[in-house]
Formats: C-alpha cells, structure tokens, sequence
C-alpha cells in the first residue's frame, strides 16, 4: 500500500513534471536571465515595495521545484535590493546568501518566474524591510547548502517569511526544502503565518494552515489540498487548480476607496 500511495502522489506526477520540462534548444547556463518585467520601475515608483518570486530550477532540476527570491525597494530608492540563497560556490567558503547576484525579476536560466507576492506602500511597508532585512541577516545557513531536503534557497525564503508573518507569504508547494526547519526544530509557523508544521529535517511533516491548507511532506515533496482557492497540490507539478491572486494585491494605501 505505501508503494502505491508513493507511486500515485509522488513518482508519477514528478515523472510529468519531468517530461514537460521546456529545454528550450540551449545549455542552461546560456539561457536567458534578463527582466521579465514583473518588477515596477524604481524610477517611477516612489513606493516602497516588497515582491517574492519563484521560478523553475535550473536545467533537470526544474522537475523537482521552484527558486524562489525576495526583491525590496525602500521609499523613495531608484533600485531594487534582491535577496537569494544559491548553492554554486558555497563548498568553497563563498556566503551561500546572496544580495543583487541580478535584477529583482530576470528570468531564472530561461525560467520567467512567477510574482508570490507584491506588497507596496510608505511607513509600514518600510518597516516591514526593516524586518525582512533582519531576517536575512538571521538567516541560521550563511555557509551551508543543501539541495535536498535543505537548507536551500526555499528554506531561506521560508525562514523570511515566518521571521515576517504579516506578508503572509504562502510559498509554492513545489518549493521543495520550505518545509526544512532551522536547527533541527520539529515544530513551527508555517510561512504565511497562519498556521502550523510539524516537519523531521524537511523529509516528513504535516503542515497545516489557512493560506496553505493542508500539505503532507513525503521525502521532501508536497502533496496537499487547498480548499480556500480549490487547488490540489502534486510534488513537482505544484499547483492544480484555481490561481490564488491574493498574495500577489498591493497593499492599500492611504486614499484607497473600501
């Protein structure tokens, strides 16, 4: 029965995942990694804004997940402060957390990421950089990574947004590594703050949760439910169902009519 229960929720819809992957005829590393456009133009936007993204790995690691990163820009600021977590270089002593490796939203290795979350406004959302900020500074793996279960880049940007639950922050459930808790803890915020997981090093858990409804974490990969936005949620493929666009609302601002 477990091996059927793997074979159905797990291998099959990773093997989709797989098959559906989009080469696009060059290396990888030649893929392209310029704006996708996502992000307002600093110039014009006197706002201050916070913005996640995901986008698939890069090369044959795309079937399994997501990258994901955070992009802030304070009031008034003519640029962008991105924030990841990036494996390449860390065996050699290089800070696995990296600041403006490039744009707040270029394409990830020819990967157009997707926008979690878009937070804009004055005070408050300055605050809340000052909190993200924090975070990242917090973050307990500066010189360690992992690609599976974790720590990588996913459980970088789960630390932020537990560190921040007024984000809200629900991440992709094929941001494979999100569930690995920091210093071996088992018990925690789920990243959006509203709810709870219970998780052993990233590779089993239960997480629970009004933003993320209810995801089992099977050898690291997600299989849940989301009855909020009727979605299904399968290891590799993601998201099936309804798109959820609350996380991605500007913030009100003051004036807003309602």
């Amino acid at each position: 029965m477990l091996l059927l229960i793997l074979l159905l929720l797990v291998i099959i819809p990773l093997a989709i995942s797989y098959a559906a992957i989009d080469r696009g005829g060059v290396p990888w590393y030649q893929a392209r990694r310029d704006p996708s456009g996502l992000a307002p133009d600093p110039e014009t936007t006197p706002e201050a804004v916070i913005q996640v993204y995901a986008a698939r790995a890069a090369a044959w690691r795309g079937a399994f997940g997501v990258h994901t990163w955070i992009s802030v820009k304070r009031s008034g600021a003519k640029r962008f402060t991105r924030y990841e977590v990036i494996g390449w270089g860390v065996n050699e002593h290089t800070n696995a957390v990296r600041r403006d490796r490039t744009g707040p939203d270029n394409y990830w290795f020819g990967n157009r990421p997707d926008l979690l979350l878009d937070r804009r406004g004055g005070a408050e959302i300055d605050a809340l950089i000052d909190r993200v900020e924090a975070a990242v500074a917090s973050y307990p793996y500066p010189y360690f990574y992992r690609i599976w279960p974790g720590p990588n880049s996913n459980s970088f940007t789960a630390h932020v947004a537990r560190a921040v639950p007024e984000l809200g922050l629900a991440l992709p459930a094929n941001a494979l590594g999100k569930d690995y808790l920091p210093n071996g803890a088992l018990v925690a915020a789920a990243p959006s703050g509203s709810g709870f997981q219970l998780s052993l090093f990233g590779a089993l858990g239960l997480l629970v949760a009004a933003e993320e409804g209810v995801e089992i974490n099977l050898l690291g990969f997600t299989v849940g439910l989301d009855p909020k936005d009727l979605a299904l949620k399968l290891p590799g493929i993601g998201r099936l169902g309804w798109p959820s666009a609350a996380a991605v609302e500007p913030a009100p601002r003051p004036g807003d009519a309602g």
